[in-house]
């Protein structure tokens, strides 16, 4: 009996140990440890392998960092889709005691038969707060998290102890890696927020920047605060938003005031013994505070006269290439010429260049495909151009190389770059038409060759009418009553319809609905996508042209002030307006603030399809 109840015993833990095994090919030695700490707190570096068959763990030498405990050894076990997992971790308790960049070299282990070692970690050690930034003294600091976090400690204490949060506690500072540009140089506008309080969320929207053109970059999702030193401070800081601008004009340019609004989760003390028992004595409550920023002035200088006459609209650093399909084809026979530009700057801004093809070649206009991503230093990649042309004739042809000029923002001077010319030798063919690749269009009518115009003759064909039967009878007449009635009406429908269609208010007022749940469509489409931006921008589209045609006010001249206003007038109840605004702003700040907005997709779709029923039900057309 006892046999038989360790038999299973025995084949799960044998199930276990054969799960748990790892291959040599997948064993990993991590270690996680923060890239920037205060000089004199602690923080935590952690080793961590994937089995549990190891032994020799060694820390490397460790000179720069007072090693205060450790290494404290934890296993870790998971089970997966019935698939097991365990590792083992290894941490220390350092501190750094001198500011600096310091590196700690790489830790080693044996699993198995073989010997693992880490990579080194680098970590910064940042000078304390000074004590003339009100902190008294500015030695108390917090320890880092066991993900290696480090905080300021003394700044933040200093902001929750007497309850109120300054303008040296949190603050937002835009800063542009240029001040004195070209015009078209790709300027870089950085946002950072600066803080020693918990923030939470920070809501606001991004002014409109004349005489620029503007492109944000693309952050992390999920942004992550590290430490920096700054006047005389330790403050956790984030890049929150980054924007590419290009110059379109000369002068003195304005980046105006940003302001944001952040939420910050604020220490409170009570003597709730509840909180005493639970929190240790303490509450948070949330803190509304502005941050602003103090406008930019950017010094734009005209580009250089002496333009060359193959100057299309470039200002950064580029490089071309070109090639040809072929060099040897028959007449009317397609032949491909194909243009690379690549480099980094204004590329969405650059004109097509021109290729001067013989005479004798039918030329169809360029096919232009752009491949490039929007970078810090503006649009890096490469815009790919083909040129499609039919020789018509036989003959030995020479096509002139490309000659591309841009402003170099380098040297601050114009650069002309050069492709080789091609001989092109085109021999007599059998007199077809060749067809031509879809894509390209003709720039005048296509013309056909090797082909005459065959005319149809026509025969007139007379009906055979047998005596004097059909002239006078019913069927006689009925012949031409009959297209004539059918004429009249067809004049009086085309009539009423010309009249309905003319007033295009009217027009867009009936289809207004219609267009709307179009564009809701397409938005589910992209949410059922993950493209949430396009979502966002299609249900924006779907609110304001609905209301425009609604209401019979142009696009350009709508807000939610007039928009509200106006639907008073048609009766619809405030309630229904007051859901219309608040979904118009939670659809903007969800557009240009998803990280923070909290705002689901789903949630955004449902309300405008509600609303847009609402609307239709209530709203009421007024009469001129």
């Amino acid at each position: 009996m006892n046999t038989e109840r360790i038999k299973p015993t025995l084949i799960i833990a044998l199930l276990l140990l054969t799960t748990v095994g790892v291959h040599a090919d997948d064993l990993s030695f991590t270690v996680q440890a923060p890239s920037t700490v205060v000089q004199g707190s602690q923080f935590q570096v952690a080793y961590t392998i994937n089995t549990q068959k190891v032994k020799d763990f060694r820390l490397g030498n460790v000179t720069d960092f007072d090693v205060l405990m450790g290494p404290s050894r934890s296993s870790q076990f998971s089970m997966v889709n019935g698939k097991t997992s365990s590792s083992i971790t290894y941490t220390y308790v350092m501190r750094g005691n001198k500011e600096g960049t310091y590196t700690i070299p790489p830790a080693t282990i044996v699993a198995g038969n073989e010997k693992l070692e880490s990579k080194s970690v680098k970590i910064k050690v940042l000078p304390p707060d000074e004590p003339s930034s009100g902190q008294g003294s500015g030695t108390s600091s917090s320890s880092s998290s066991s993900q290696g976090r480090s905080q300021s400690g003394s700044g933040a204490a200093a902001s929750s102890s007497n309850g109120q949060i300054s303008d040296s506690d949190i603050f937002l500072v835009a800063s542009a890696n240029k001040t004195k540009v070209y015009e078209q140089e790709a300027i870089l506008l950085t946002y950072k927020v600066y803080t020693t309080v918990n923030l939470t969320e920070l809501n606001g929207k991004m002014p409109d920047l004349k005489g620029f053109h503007m492109q944000e970059v693309d952050l992390p999702a999920n942004k992550e605060f590290t430490l920096e030193h700054y006047r005389g401070r330790n403050y956790k800081t984030l890049v929150w938003r980054q924007f590419v601008l290009f110059p379109q004009q000369s002068g003195t340019l304005e980046i105006p005031s940003v302001a944001y609004e952040g939420t910050i989760l604020q220490q409170v003390r009570t003597a709730d013994p509840f909180d005493i028992f639970f929190n240790g004595g303490s509450s948070y409550t949330k803190v509304q505070k502005t941050l602003r920023t103090p406008k930019l002035t950017i010094e734009v200088s005209p580009l250089p006269a002496g333009r060359p006459a193959s100057y299309y609209g470039g200002v950064g650093d580029f490089s071309i290439s070109s090639d040809i399909s072929t060099q040897e084809l028959k007449e009317n026979e397609a032949v491909t010429v194909r243009l690379v530009i690549s480099g980094t700057g204004n590329m969405k801004l650059l004109k097509t260049p021109e290729l001067n093809f013989p005479t004798d070649f039918e030329v169809y206009d360029p096919k232009v495909e752009n491949n490039f991503k929007l970078k810090t230093g503006g649009l890096s990649g490469n815009k790919v151009i083909e040129y499609l042309a039919i020789p018509r004739h036989a003959g030995e042809y020479q096509i002139p190389g490309f000659e591309f000029s841009y402003f170099d923002t380098k040297t601050k001077a114009y650069k002309t770059l050069t492709t080789n010319p091609y001989t092109l030798k085109v021999n007599r063919g059998n007199g077809s038409t060749t067809a031509v690749t879809s894509g390209y269009v003709n720039k005048e009518d296509l013309r056909l060759l090797g082909e005459d115009i065959r005319y149809i003759n026509l025969k007139e064909v007379r009906p055979q009418i047998r005596g004097n039967q059909f002239l006078g009878s019913t069927r006689y007449w009925l012949c031409y009553l009959v297209p004539v009635l059918l004429l009249l009406l067809a004049v009086i429908v085309w009539r009423k319809k010309a009249i309905e269609n003319a007033n295009i208010a009217k027009v867009k007022t009936k289809k207004a609905n219609k267009v709307a749940s179009k564009r809701l469509k397409q938005a589910k489409k992209l949410m059922s996508g993950g493209e949430e931006a396009a979502f966002y921008d299609e249900v924006l589209k779907a609110l304001w042209g609905y209301t425009s045609d609604k209401l019979g006010i142009p696009v350009a001249s709508l807000s939610k002030d007039n928009i509200a206003s106006e639907l008073a007038v048609r009766n619809v109840p405030e309630a229904t307006i007051n859901e219309f605004t608040t979904l118009l702003s939670d659809c903007e700040f969800a557009r240009y603030a998803p990280a923070i907005s909290g705002i689901k997709v789903q949630d955004i779709y449902d309300r405008t399809v509600n609303l847009m029923d609402k609307l239709e039900n209530n709203i009421k057309i007024v009469k001129s």
